[in-house]
């Protein structure tokens, strides 16, 4: 039963080769029985966020698996093995541990990965890729993640990417309650975003989105105006701050769009805060003067500012992991036992099965009573002592005291001296 890990993160790997590897939601239960479709991957669960790609499997051929993520987003295998972390067995246990408790995450204690974590078991369980491996590494990677945040104080203050887009948004602009703001998208990082600029009072909020009636539901909730993503071209110059986070696999806004708006508003300064993986945006926008345009990635160090409290609650939290790992992995080692010991139980229930019939025989011909239970208690102990008592009349010298210690142990004897 062979547990396999890898993938990339913020830490490995740079946000152009990040958005690379991303899976798009809609194509991710087709992408799962993909991996499982080929043989030496029997079970496999991903997990795909602005910060990592991961895949967890259970195979004996990890380089297969490595060379399925290359080939499927049509990249080399060398192009991205220099950013790739690979974690067998315990390794990859310990490693779901801490990312769901949040202690891998981009801003420490963030509780949204946790989230993200049991959307792609849910996903897995739907393309029927999850099989006793990975459901059991899940579920108590579930129970440990909130073991660690019910007993450690990890989440404490823990400052999200959404307070971080409003943080940076207060160091350029004087006073967000001038602003006019568009969100782009309207997944659970806009919802998100939206709620901490909406505390802030800013003087408009508008909503784009490819479906007008999400972007309806949250102009509701937050007193705001929608527009079509078709509108962008013609509606960012009216716009101060931009906080855009879709699931487009192309950038919607590209440098050219930008450049008019600019044009339009006088070279008035516009805030873009691009929180989609891969972008939203072009990278070239970033080379525009007034324009100041943030990533993902450049949130993460603003949000990652004071982290004091909870990088104190670390060391206590990686102790409740350790703790974990080494239970998980009995079990695991338990279950690689577990043929070996039905393989037994057959063996023992053949030959109880064959001396019972034989009993029956003799007391259906007539034999007495007694007399057949004792022939059977001993033909029992005779099948059940042929196997040790053949192996230490025909084990070596060298390998015999082992063996004997062995069978002391097993059938609980005492010392023969």
């Amino acid at each position: 039963m062979r547990l396999f890990a890898f993938g990339i993160n913020h830490r490995t790997a740079p946000l152009s080769l990040r958005e690379q590897l991303v899976f798009h939601a809609e194509n991710l239960t087709q992408a799962l029985r993909d991996l499982v479709d080929q043989r030496p991957v029997k079970e496999a669960a991903i997990i795909s966020t602005c910060n990592r790609t991961e895949v967890y499997c259970h195979t004996d051929e990890p380089a297969f698996a490595v060379n399925w993520l290359a080939d499927y987003h049509k990249l080399k295998t060398q192009h991205i093995e220099p950013h790739l972390y690979e974690l067998p067995q315990e390794h990859a246990v310990k490693h779901a541990f801490r990312v769901a408790s949040g202690l891998d995450s981009m801003v420490l204690g963030e509780p949204q990965i946790l989230g993200q974590f049991k959307d792609a078991v849910r996903t897995a369980e739907s393309a029927g890729t999850l099989g006793v491996l990975l459901n059991k590494l899940f579920q108590r990677t579930f129970s440990v993640a909130k073991t660690v945040r019910s007993e450690t104080d990890i989440g404490a203050s823990t400052v999200s990417m959404a307070s971080a887009a409003v943080r940076l948004a207060e160091r350029i602009y004087p006073s967000i309650a001038e602003q006019r703001i568009l969100f782009i998208g309207a997944g659970e990082m806009i919802e998100l975003a939206s709620t901490h600029f909406a505390a802030q009072h800013p003087h408009h909020m508008t909503f784009a989105n490819r479906t007008l009636e999400r972007a309806q539901h949250l102009a509701d909730r937050f007193r705001g105006h929608t527009i079509t993503l078709n509108d962008l071209s013609s509606q960012l110059a009216t716009h101060d701050i931009i906080v855009t986070c879709t699931a487009s696999p192309l950038p919607i806004i590209g440098k050219g769009m930008v450049e008019s708006a600019l044009k339009a508003r006088k070279h008035r300064p516009i805030l873009i805060i691009d929180l989609a993986v891969p972008r939203d945006v072009e990278a070239e926008v970033a080379e525009l003067d007034d324009v100041f345009l943030y990533t993902v990635d450049d949130l993460g160090k603003i949000a990652r500012e004071g982290l004091d409290m909870r990088e104190s609650a670390v060391v206590q939290a990686e102790a409740i992991i350790e703790t974990e790992v080494d239970d998980f992995m009995q079990w695991v080692e338990n279950r690689e036992l577990v043929p070996m010991i039905r393989a037994l139980r057959d063996d023992a229930e053949r030959a109880r099965r064959r001396e019972v019939e034989r009993a029956a025989r003799r007391l259906t011909r007539g034999d007495d009573p007694q007399h057949v239970l004792e022939q059977l208690s001993h033909g029992l102990t005779n099948k059940f002592l042929h196997a040790p008592t053949h192996a230490l009349n025909h084990t070596s010298n060298d390998d015999r005291d082992q063996l004997v210690a062995l069978l002391r142990r097993l059938y609980q004897l005492q010392s023969l001296e």
